[in-house]
């Protein structure tokens, strides 16, 4: 299982939000690609980006940050926030990305992840953003009536090879991971699934590596960032306690 550091991003900003608020925001560092770098020298293979005002507002904002970034490493880049049309997935491999996160749109329009899918294939990453179970979308700022897990099931149905599943209600928290609701999405689906939301310890790591090979990584934010751990060792860890 991949340990996949998050590096979000607004106004140009590293920053870290508490279950998706933006009013509760910590911001980390002025210089996200030197967060970037920090990452990748303590073994990070991708990274997690997320363009925050981007997510809100509704259309990618911070690209040139996300190039600096790209220029920076080279980790695979995932990223994800407000991409919504063709023009903005062209966009966002433009400045330098590897994989790119559909949210909202996708949930919302099948034809548009379905002409995604057909053109960019496995560079496509469907988000499924839970609140108590059902899907959450603009940025988490609404939540719908779509049960997250069925969600999951159909957008595998699609065509899309992996999913980025967060836990709204965990995530900054380093309360830890909802084991139960993992468990439950990787019933629903048999392609590869990225966890995301609560990791506090290193111990979280590896109850989500311990889940089975359907959990490819595991996004950590806060605990990085508030040094609870450092990246090399949650790698240790996971390898260790997966032996």
């Amino acid at each position: 299982m991949q340990v996949i550091p998050a590096v979000d991003i607004s106004q140009g900003e590293c920053v870290r939000l508490m279950r998706g608020r933006m009013d509760e925001k910590t911001v980390y560092s002025h210089e996200p690609a030197k967060v970037a770098e920090k990452w990748e020298a303590q073994g990070a293979q991708v990274l997690h980006v997320v363009d925050l005002d981007g997510a809100i507002g509704g259309r990618p904002t911070n690209l040139e940050t996300v190039k600096a970034i790209a220029q920076a490493v080279d980790c695979v880049i995932e990223l994800g926030g407000g991409i919504r049309t063709v023009q903005d997935v062209e966009a966002a491999f433009s400045a330098g990305v590897d994989r790119v996160i559909l949210g909202t749109k996708a949930s919302e329009h099948t034809d548009f992840l379905l002409q995604a899918l057909s053109r960019f294939g496995e560079s496509i990453i469907v988000s499924i953003d839970a609140r108590e179970g059902k899907l959450a979308s603009r940025g988490w700022t609404e939540t719908t009536t779509i049960d997250a897990y069925e969600a999951a099931r159909s957008v595998q149905g699609l065509g899309c090879r992996r999913i980025v599943f967060t836990d709204i209600g965990r995530d900054g928290t380093m309360e830890g991971p909802n084991l139960a609701s993992l468990e439950k999405v990787l019933k629903a689906v048999s392609i590869p699934v990225i966890a995301s939301g609560g990791v506090g310890t290193l111990a979280d790591l590896v109850c989500i590596s311990r889940l089975g090979d359907g959990i490819e990584g595991a996004i950590v934010g806060r605990a990085l960032y508030e040094n609870k751990f450092t990246l090399r060792e949650a790698i240790e860890a996971v390898a260790a306690g997966r032996e």
